[in-house]
């Protein structure tokens, strides 16, 4: 079934929706950059800047580096890494090699990192000596069936002096490799003459990414992306762009190990040939003096990424006036802190939408406009939509009512690595894959009203969360809000809100409930508002719902 919506007079993105994106593996379209933009900087690390036919360079000695050791199709290669240019070039190397990456984030405990790369079957990872890296990953190579590492030097990417300075003041957060064969080092992985043996890729069948979703529903799974499904959404977001040939330096302050980043920023910059300004880890005043250091043109981000920069004293020195757009993704921005962020910075700023499982990207506002906030904007070229009726997905929701937002395009993943019951339940029989996200079309844009697992039943009338906190930000002390529901032995769950305050706001979680409730709906009302110091959130800075709700079961359940 194609999708029920059509955008011939409501479109709004300067590409045609309706065409077609031929298959494409990654090592070629990083191959068609190079051609193009050799000598171009494709990467700049703390001052530090690599071409593209350098970093072209090092991924063709990293495949030659892994196929001698046996290497290949079939063989599935781990990434344990902040960003780093050693990321960029162990990503495309064993691609180039025909193997399958499989993205694992830094922040990952023994446990984690074990679990999903049994899960996988990584034999291969690479991280870096940082004392927050490498300890894990000896432990996981000691405890788990992983059969090598490959390490590099975080100093060995930096310009001279800097490296000379991190070496000498820098060395606690270094940890020391130990004499294992098991263990090798980047340099001499690469040491050889970077003639890899050439590999058949088939961009539609054959797996490039593993890429584990967050958890925040349950246990991670493993969502095959292929060569075409990341291509096609690099080249997909690219065609958005009212001036895609214009000079483009991005902000890769987002973690390559998450899908957001992995199209967005590195695939999609390289596609175009632009230059990544990396960061290793989001840090405010860092971010800030690198827009005005090189110009910045792009900017993506989650929201609490934009409050923080907001936060930071170094905002009001800040050049903003290279920056042509910013990508709000992750999770919903509250209206009034977009406002508050373009007020600030005079930069244009739009919300996307994307999951794990559609490679990145579904949908985005428009970069010129007309902006509407609070949606999640129109689909990428090639990506059609339908709303599946909340109680029975097999048909479509009722025309003009909230619906669970189903997905088909050719980013779309093949579906879980070795979970086909997990398939079963995230695509329809004629092959939608299932968001999980109830919303609503409006003039051609997307709304998300809320997530059906996070829909609370009060009394058998159901209770979006999102409304409640919407309303809650538009108070002016309130910074975040999380709305769950906790168990009521009348009404089956009620609503609590749990709020962090803008600094030097005083109100109490009573205040906030007297304000609050007479503005909803009988059965949405709140029982309390918990004022905190922070909320949790997760690993690239989302407020974490699943998090919280564990913190409040084991409060309840002692």
């Amino acid at each position: 079934m194609d999708s029920p919506f059509s955008w011939s007079e409501d479109y709004r993105h300067p590409a045609t929706w309706d065409q077609e994106f031929a298959p494409l593996s990654l090592p070629a379209m990083l191959a068609a950059s190079v051609a193009r933009r050799g000598d171009a900087p494709m990467l700049d690390f703390m001052g530090r800047q690599f071409s593209y036919a350098e970093v072209a360079r090092g991924a063709a000695r990293v495949a030659r580096g892994l196929q001698k050791l046996g290497l290949g199709k079939g063989s599935r290669v781990g990434l344990f890494l902040p960003n780093v240019p050693h990321y960029v070039a162990a990503y495309y190397g064993a691609l180039a090699a025909g193997a399958t990456v499989v993205n694992f984030s830094p922040l990952y405990t023994v446990e984690e990192l074990a679990a999903q790369v049994e899960d996988s079957g990584t034999d291969t990872l690479f991280t870096v000596s940082a004392a927050a890296l490498l300890p894990t990953a000896l432990k996981v190579l000691d405890g788990s069936s992983l059969q090598r590492l490959v390490v590099g030097s975080v100093a060995g990417g930096l310009p001279a002096a800097k490296s000379v300075l991190y070496r000498l003041f820098k060395r606690r957060e270094v940890a020391a490799l130990p004499t294992d064969p098991r263990v090798i080092r980047f340099s001499a992985l690469v040491d050889n003459d970077g003639r890899p043996d050439p590999v058949e890729v088939d961009p539609e069948r054959d797996i490039a990414l593993i890429q584990y979703t967050g958890g925040t529903t349950g246990t991670p799974k493993g969502a095959k992306l292929t060569h075409q499904n990341l291509t096609a959404n690099a080249r997909q977001v690219n065609a958005i762009d009212p001036d895609p040939q214009a000079a483009d330096r991005i902000l890769g302050v987002l973690p390559f190990f998450h899908v957001f980043a992995n199209t967005c920023v590195l695939n999609r910059t390289i596609l175009n040939g632009g230059t990544i300004t990396m960061l290793p880890r989001f840090d405010a005043k860092a971010a800030l003096e690198a827009i005005t250091r090189t110009k910045t043109t792009a900017l993506p981000g989650v929201p609490t990424m934009y409050q923080a920069l907001l936060d930071h004293p170094a905002l009001a020195t800040t050049d903003f006036s290279s920056l042509r757009i910013c990508i709000s993704g992750g999770a919903p921005m509250a209206a009034e802190l977009r406002e508050k962020f373009v007020a600030a910075t005079r930069a244009s700023l739009v919300e996307g939408y994307g999951l794990t499982e559609s490679s990145g990207v579904v949908s985005t506002n428009p970069y010129e406009g007309p902006v509407r906030p609070g949606t999640i904007g129109q689909p990428l070229p090639a990506t059609h939509i339908r709303l599946l009726d909340k109680e029975d997905p097999s048909r479509d929701a009722p025309a003009g009512e909230p619906g669970e937002l189903a997905v088909k395009g050719p980013q779309i993943m093949q579906g879980y690595w070795n979970r086909p019951d997990a398939d079963k339940d995230s695509f329809t029989d004629d092959g939608w894959l299932r968001t999980g996200d109830v919303a609503v079309v409006e003039d051609g844009y997307i709304r998300i009203v809320d997530r059906i697992k996070d829909m609370i039943s009060v009394g058998g009338f159901k209770v979006y969360p999102s409304v409640i906190e919407a309303r809650l930000y538009e108070h002016p002390a309130v910074k975040e809000a999380i709305v769950l529901g906790i168990p009521d032995a009348y009404r089956g769950e009620a609503p609590k809100a749990f709020v962090t305050l803008e600094d030097g706001a005083q109100v109490s979680g009573e205040e906030l409930t007297a304000w609050l409730n007479p503005q909803l709906g009988k059965h949405e009302r709140v029982d309390a508002v918990d004022v905190r110091l922070n909320l949790p959130k997760t690993m690239i800075g989302k407020l974490d719902r699943k998090a919280l709700r564990a913190e409040e079961q084991a409060r309840g359940a002692g």
